[in-house]
């Protein structure tokens, strides 16, 4: 049985931001920002695993590196067990990463084409110091436990394997340290079906067995219900609402959730839509909207939208949307705490 989640958060995000500079002309200066992320703020308990969904271009995955740090933040704080990760030396974020692992989208571009797959699982740990014999047999192991033996595949290059072998190799690569959070930045969105299906199951085996924390990225809602205890939902890199998996499932309350669930798939023909339930693309990050980047594609915007963002508040236990719809029941809910 999975261990109920601890009240003291293992991951505290707050107030993160990044902006990619975009350059260009002969002396290559900055002429406009790409606003990737922007005041996103969170927690993530231990043993549970939070889920992160958003369309392409939300910022999902730049949030996935400016938590380990694989990207530098402009600003906002990130600690780890307490401890402040964006303050911490080079030689101390070394040793915080075996804590704290990123599983990649593409299964094959984050693999070593020169490195058979026994040899790539043991890399990180000959990195961390592991005497090479030690690292091998580990590496082999945890190829075991994911379900590939290493006397089949562990002298195989990752030509020469399927994408779900290779997004196994990726999740055997992560564990071999032991770490306690895993980051996955939509781990199954390059698979079919029936292999997602495999991979999820493993994934949830491994939580269990080894009491995992997971922050799972996809913009797939379907497999974050599947995965998630709690869900965060981005838009043009903002938080927009989260609270737990059941209460979204049941009572989407922002717009754009809304959308999100109506255009999922589904097998229930009393629940299937004739017409998209959203219009247009999202706005350019480059230059997003003023007040709710939600605004112009929303059926429920107002005059005031375009003002100041709307900033998330409670709408019920564990529930926060950021939404001016909702701006009575937030007050309601702060009266009565």
């Amino acid at each position: 049985m999975t261990p109920a989640p601890s009240r003291t958060p293992l991951l505290e995000v707050r107030g993160l931001r990044k902006h990619f500079p975009l350059r260009g002309g002969l002396l290559q200066r900055t002429y406009a920002w790409v606003r990737a992320v922007d005041d996103v703020s969170f927690d993530v308990y231990p043993a549970e695993t939070l889920g992160i969904v958003g369309e392409s271009g939300c910022g999902k995955s730049t949030l996935a590196r400016l938590v380990l740090r694989l990207v530098e933040p402009d600003a906002g704080t990130i600690r780890f067990g307490g401890e402040d990760v964006r303050g911490a030396t080079r030689a101390r974020m070394k040793q915080l990463r075996r804590d704290m692992q990123l599983v990649f989208q593409d299964p094959y571009a984050s693999l070593n084409p020169r490195l058979t797959i026994e040899d790539a699982v043991a890399f990180s740990l000959l990195v961390h110091g592991t005497p090479r014999g030690a690292a091998r047999q580990r590496a082999r192991a945890m190829l075991g436990r994911v379900g590939l033996d290493p006397r089949l595949y562990g002298r195989r290059y990752p030509h020469e394997l399927s994408g779900g072998q290779r997004q196994r190799v990726n999740i055997a690569r992560a564990l071999v340290l032991d770490p306690k959070l895993l980051v996955l930045d939509e781990p199954v969105s390059a698979l079919d079906k029936s292999v997602q299906a495999q991979v999820l199951n493993l994934l949830q085996e491994l939580k269990a067995e080894r009491a995992l924390t997971y922050v799972f990225i996809s913009h797939d809602l379907n497999v974050i219900e599947y995965v998630s205890g709690r869900v965060v939902v981005m838009y043009l890199g903002q938080v927009v609402e989260s609270g737990t998996a059941d209460a979204l499932a049941d009572a989407p309350k922002h717009p754009y959730t809304q959308a999100l669930f109506a255009a999922a798939p589904t097998m229930d023909p009393d629940r299937r839509i004739e017409r998209p339930p959203l219009a247009g693309d999202p706005p350019n990050a480059i230059d997003p909207p003023s007040g709710c980047r939600f605004r112009t594609r929303c059926a429920f915007a107002m005059p005031h939208c375009a003002g100041a963002p709307p900033r998330l508040s409670s709408v019920g236990a564990d529930h926060d949307v950021a939404c001016y719809l909702y701006e009575a029941h937030a007050a309601v809910e702060a009266v009565t705490r």
